[in-house]
Order: C-alpha cells, then structure tokens, then sequence
C-alpha cells in the first residue's frame, strides 16, 4: 500500500513538470560593440568614462533553442542601446537607457514577439525602455577556424558592424586588460578590435559611425 502510495506521487510529479513547459532554452552566437574600448589599459579608460562609452550594440543569433515553446533557430535580434553614463562605470548609473530593438524579418509574428523577449530577457534593465521595435533583414556571421573573432553584422540601413581579432600591434601602453566585462552574461567572450561600428537610425537621438577600436567583444550564449 506504501510503495503504491510513493509509485502515485511520483507519478504526479511528473505530470507536473509535463504540464509547465519549459521557459526558454536557447543557444546563440553574440556580438557586442562599445563606444569606448573593452579592452584596453586604465588610463585610456580613464580618459574615456563619462565622455564616451554611453551608447552599445548587442546582437545574437540563434543556433538552437526556443523561447517559450517558440522555436527560434536560425534567427538573429539586434538592440541598440543610449545609457545616462558610460556603460560599465561602478561609479555612475547607466540607467534609464533608451534602446530600440531590430527583429529578422525572416520570423513570423510569434517569433518576432519571442525574439523581443529574450532578447529582453538576457539583456535585462537594458531593454526596459524599447522606443520601438522594427523587423528588418540582418545578417550576422561570426568567423571560424582562421577567421575565429572577425565577424559582422548588417541590419538593414541600421546597423553595420565588422570586426577582426586583436594582434600584438593593437597594444598601445602595454598594460592592456579586459576592462570593461560584456554587457551579458555568455559561456564564452573574446574581446576583437572594432573595424567598424555604424548605427544610422532614428529613436535614440543621435547615429554614429566609428571605426578603429579596440571595443567588440564576440563569444556564445546559452540561456
């Protein structure tokens, strides 16, 4: 009667987890570039906090996984982000930011929802103020092999990104450090120099074009 008892509430245990599904599980490439340098000595940081460094843009593309039972594989999310202060300062809150999130025209009407979510999710007070979403075609590509730590990112008129990997020539004062963390939390993250970082939208109040810096950072996401 005992073992009956535990064989029954066993079994309703597992019911249970059946019928709450899974909240998310996602795997994905990321990119992210600055306007400051991530990598970098301290006193170029220093000469660069609170002047520069407010705005970023955070980019990930989907190689397996679903958000909420929506199946997001082979899609991409971009947001674009203008903080209070500059982003990684202990000393100085970023927030609120003003962000406007760039969606794969490629997804549907439930994923383009799903894909805001967890881009939300994962970039968390970041993305607590979207001015607005927008679907466009984006196409990003992280290199591999010799190519490991080049990648871009082309989000219609909005967004152009190319990077490479940093080399000894990259070093300046010679006491170069990962300065500022990325922005997200990632499995794994490798700080490349910024051949180019343009955004060209409307929303946040400004559009940049910069180049040359030692400000990108490249790894995988798993949620």
């Amino acid at each position: 009667m005992r073992k009956s008892f535990f064989l029954a509430l066993a079994a309703l245990f597992v019911l249970a987890g059946w019928a709450v599904p899974s909240r998310a599980a996602v795997k994905a490439d990321y990119l992210e570039v600055r306007s400051a340098d991530v990598y970098t000595g301290p006193c170029f940081a220093n000469s660069e906090v609170g002047l520069t460094g407010k705005e970023a843009i955070l980019a990930w593309k989907v190689t397996d996984g679903n958000w909420k039972g929506i199946d997001l594989r082979g899609l991409s999310v971009v947001a674009v982000v203008k903080a209070q202060a500059t982003l990684g300062d202990p000393y100085h809150t970023p927030y609120p930011a003003k962000a406007i999130v760039l969606v794969d025209q490629s997804a549907n009407a439930a994923q383009r929802q799903a894909l805001e979510e967890f881009a939300h999710s994962a970039a968390g007070h970041l993305l607590d103020h979207v001015i607005r979403t927008e679907a466009t075609p984006i196409q990003l590509e992280l290199g591999h092999g010799e190519h490991h730590g080049s990648a871009t990112l082309v989000a219609g008129n909005v967004v152009r990104i190319q990077t490479r990997s940093l080399c000894n020539g990259d070093k300046i004062c010679g006491n170069e450090i990962v300065y500022y963390p990325p922005l997200v939390k990632l499995a794994n993250a490798m700080p490349q120099f910024t051949l180019q970082d343009s955004f060209q939208g409307a929303g946040l109040g400004e559009i940049w074009n910069h180049i040359d810096k030692r400000s990108a950072f490249v790894g995988t996401f798993a949620l």
